[in-house]
């Protein structure tokens, strides 16, 4: 059983949803998972050693939600080098802006330069595509959720 902590960046709800879906999911798999809708650099630092998930939308310009700026630059600020967090990626975007999925390539961009480890590949869900993104994410985190040790 492993302990994941699932970091949520939402603009309108979708992520959050999203989120809470993988919860139920991850916790039905025997894990233990928890949603943090407004993650702070404290709630991070308690999944040190064990699994993040980063679920997040991106604005139009191509940057994080709001909700999720403030972990964002606490990682960036005071983590630095943290090789023993394990994490994954759900990016939320819509094809129709130049910056698709942004928000959760600029999340994976900091955690690589970290040294920190993902675990299987990102999950970039297409708005334009897929207007009900747990359509798409629900068979990712099952998928996903095999890999955690």
């Amino acid at each position: 059983m492993a302990v994941v902590g699932i970091f949520v960046g939402t603009m309108y709800g979708n992520s959050l949803l999203v989120a809470e879906e993988a919860e139920a999911i991850l916790s039905g798999m025997g894990h233990k998972a928890t949603v943090y809708e407004d993650p702070e650099l404290a709630d991070w630092e308690k999944y040190q050693g064990q699994y993040a998930l980063v679920v997040t939308s991106t604005t139009g310009q191509g940057d994080l939600p709001d909700s999720i700026v403030p972990l964002f630059q606490g990682i960036k600020d005071k983590l630095g080098y943290q090789p023993e967090m394990r994490y994954g990626i759900i990016a939320l975007g819509d094809s129709t802006y130049a910056n698709f999925c942004g928000g959760g390539k600029l999340f994976d961009a900091l955690l690589q330069e970290q040294s920190a480890q993902r675990v299987g590949e990102m999950l970039m869900i297409d708005a334009s595509e897929h207007p009900e993104p747990e359509s798409e994410s629900n068979p990712w985190v099952e998928q996903w959720g095999t890999l955690l040790k």
